[in-house]
């Protein structure tokens, strides 16, 4: 229930503690589960004090309980150990202090957690954080790698030396963080965000040596994979070894099997790079003389065909079907213009046998009005009737006699 305040009716800070109390008391007995970070057992002391905390989020609350609840499970429990505790949350209010009041501890087995991991799995699974396409190739030469390791770990070593041996002006900006216990999971979160941000560092190893079950839980902690799965840089997962399987190798770009692995998988050797190189240029060389051999070969059949050792052959074969032509046309085109003239001969005969001239020569005249027409009848004329005589050698005026069908010479 709201408490009703203002600057003029203020209540006093032991009435809020005392609210405070009351609505926790209502929230009664929880389970609840979380990492062993403190224990404190003080030898005759009939309480033991502990931290839980939940190292995906970075958060502890104090706990409290009965030595002879402790004691039923002291030879399992210890400081890291996960546990869940069935507990009432109680508050002191002279100190304004939250604190669980254990009833009951229980270990959490391996077992139990391989199957929340297994659930966990599969709920990731199903969200697409491990599909094939989502994951990015790794540059084939990178400038910068990003590592993320325990400090002057084995797993730092076996990356530096073995990537600097195989290429050795590789640089590597290295975060080291906790890789185990309360503190891991927050950290390698930032830390891979840290240099998932540097737009300079071209791939991320995430690496570990080998270790349990429990030593490796933050490297399938969900918060991690999610970070993983956000992050725009490569990440490689180099955890423990062979066997193990976080989940922080399914979401990852490239899962390597130890550390010694991800160094050899995100950086070229040097030694084989030149060989690959040295080999490449062998080929590109046999190429070339092939090629050229080849061109030579048939740039030399070439030179060696008689069109092109003697190109006038191919002339000199057709110059005497080129003459022979040229006579058959000549003679072709003679008994054409021959026959052409002939006909031609035979035809102006005959025109000059059927032209009026021709019957001009021979004695005869053509009368002829003064408007060009001929005369053809006696009836044609009148008396006196003035015509022209047309004759071989020229023409001469007559003129129609009295009589009909007679005619005179006028000159």
């Amino acid at each position: 229930m709201a408490v009703s305040t203002s600057p003029e009716t203020p209540i006093p800070v032991g009435e809020v503690s005392r609210l405070i109390g009351g609505w926790i008391e209502r929230l009664g007995a929880v389970w609840v589960e979380g990492q062993i970070t403190q224990l404190s057992r003080r030898p005759g002391a009939g309480v033991v004090f502990l931290t839980l905390r939940d190292p995906s989020y970075d958060i502890s609350v104090s706990v409290t309980c009965y030595r002879q609840v402790f004691d039923k499970v002291a030879e399992v429990v210890s400081e890291g150990a996960r546990v869940v505790v069935h507990a009432k949350p109680e508050w002191y209010a002279p100190r304004g202090q939250l604190s669980l009041r254990a009833a009951e501890i229980k270990p959490v087995g391996v077992g139990e957690l391989l199957a929340r991991l297994e659930q966990l799995k599969k709920s990731l699974a199903a969200e697409g954080l491990f599909a094939a396409d989502r994951k990015k190739p790794l540059p084939f030469l990178p400038q910068l790698i990003g590592l993320v390791c325990g400090r002057a770990s084995a797993a730092e070593r076996d990356v530096l030396e073995n990537a600097r041996h195989r290429w050795p002006a590789v640089r590597f900006a290295v975060r080291n963080v906790p890789v185990q216990g309360v503190h891991a999971v927050p950290q390698v979160v930032a830390a891979v965000q840290e240099l998932d941000a540097l737009p300079e560092v071209d791939v991320i190893i995430v690496a570990r040596g080998g270790g349990s079950v429990e030593d490796l839980l933050p490297f399938s902690d969900e918060q991690l994979v999610r970070a993983v799965s956000a992050a725009v840089t490569p990440v490689v997962s180099a955890i423990g070894h062979e066997p193990d399987s976080p989940l922080l190798d399914l979401v990852a770009d490239l899962r390597a099997s130890t550390p010694t692995d991800a160094a050899k998988k995100v950086v070229p050797d040097v030694g084989e790079e030149l060989a690959r190189v040295q080999q490449l240029r062998e080929r590109a060389r046999r190429a070339v003389d092939g090629f050229v051999q080849r061109e030579e070969r048939g740039l030399a059949a070439a030179l060696h065909r008689p069109c092109i050792q003697r190109p006038q052959r191919m002339v000199e074969d057709r110059e005497e079907q080129v003459t022979a032509m040229l006579e058959r046309g000549r003679r072709t085109l003679g008994h054409l213009l021959d026959r052409a003239d002939s006909e031609l001969t035979h035809t102006l005969a005959r025109v000059v046998a059927l032209s009026p001239k021709a019957t001009l020569e021979r004695g005869y005249a053509v009368l002829q009005r003064p408007d060009g027409t001929a005369v053809r009848s006696p009836q044609e004329v009148e008396p006196d009737e003035a015509l022209r005589a047309r004759v071989a050698e020229g023409e001469f005026r007559v003129r129609v006699d009295g009589a009909p069908g007679a005619a005179t010479a006028a000159e």
